[in-house]
């Protein structure tokens, strides 16, 4: 594949939407092409992945793998967006804070590991009738969006600091696609009848790309990044199977080969070592779902 396809992981700076480093994206890469897996918070910094040309082709298999954060959550006042940029809707007493142990905080938290049900903030990117439900908050609009099944596979709290108007508690969250992490805030602060919200927020992973391979989103305006390559993100998120030359010919005009036993979704790769398509398992074969050549 050439230079015009491939992939970038940009750490996005805080003040500015996933949209605003898509928009630099297109400028710096010169193509109009350009998506991102996973959105991230204006508040929040971290990994945002873009893909371009065909690279965006893949992208919605990068955004269904799991995430890693960093986040600081303030109790002692609930807000209409779940986060620091958000009204202030109710505030807790320093007495009300002063029957809160760390204890108390630790078993909360503790409960939302695992398969769980979590209701996702009403100011976030889930489409309600079309409609982003961000779009519909801020037009003055009043609902909750429908709760939805999630994994968090890992939360620690890594320090907890006091004050008579807050506790602030440092968390790190490993957590399936659909989670939001400003929830975690919201129904804890709710659990402990203080109210809570967010103050900070870093994505320090997405899949299988962290911060060692990130690019800062300063150098990325300025066209001094290193991008990723088809072949090299299709053999970090996909099991790989190695074609000859034959297969990669039935595979570029979309025909079926043979099955193989993994995964049902797999990368299908060249001897010249270029993404020639990825392979779904069906009864027929192994059949194209998006082919490259």
């Amino acid at each position: 594949m050439s230079t015009t396809d491939g992939f970038v992981v940009v750490d996005k700076a805080g003040a500015m939407t996933s949209h605003d480093v898509v928009a630099v994206g297109r400028r710096v890469l010169g193509t109009r092409k350009v998506g991102h897996a996973g959105t991230l918070d204006p508040m929040a910094t971290g990994i945002l992945i873009l893909g371009f040309g065909h690279g965006t082709r893949l992208l919605q298999y990068i955004t269904d793998g799991d995430k890693s954060y960093r986040a600081t959550i303030a109790l002692g006042a609930a807000t209409v967006t779940d986060d620091v940029e958000g009204e202030v809707i109710s505030k807790a007493s320093a007495a009300d804070l002063l029957k809160v142990s760390d204890e108390d905080i630790k078993k909360v938290l503790s409960e939302m590991r695992g398969v769980i049900s979590q209701r996702p903030s009403s100011v976030s990117a889930v489409k309600v009738d079309g409609k982003r439900a961000h779009e519909r908050v801020r037009a003055g609009e009043v609902f909750e969006l429908a709760s939805r099944e999630v994994t968090i596979s890992q939360l620690d709290v890594t320090e907890i600091r006091r004050s008579e108007k807050a506790i602030q508690i440092d968390i790190e969250v490993t957590c399936s696609a659909g989670t939001f992490i400003r929830a975690i805030a919201r129904d804890l602060g709710n659990a402990l009848n203080v109210g809570g919200h967010l103050t900070f927020l870093r994505r320090s992973r997405v899949a299988s790309f962290g911060e060692d391979v990130a690019t800062p989103f300063e150098d990325f305006k300025a066209g001094q990044f290193k991008a990723l390559g088809l072949v090299e993100v299709a053999r970090r998120i996909f099991q790989v199977r190695e074609i000859d030359a034959a297969e990669s010919q039935e595979l570029s005009f979309g025909r079926t080969i043979s099955a193989s036993d993994g995964a049902q979704i797999y990368a299908a790769i060249s001897e010249s070592n270029e993404l020639i398509a990825l392979l779904e398992n069906r009864e027929e074969g192994a059949k194209p779902i998006a082919v490259f050549a």
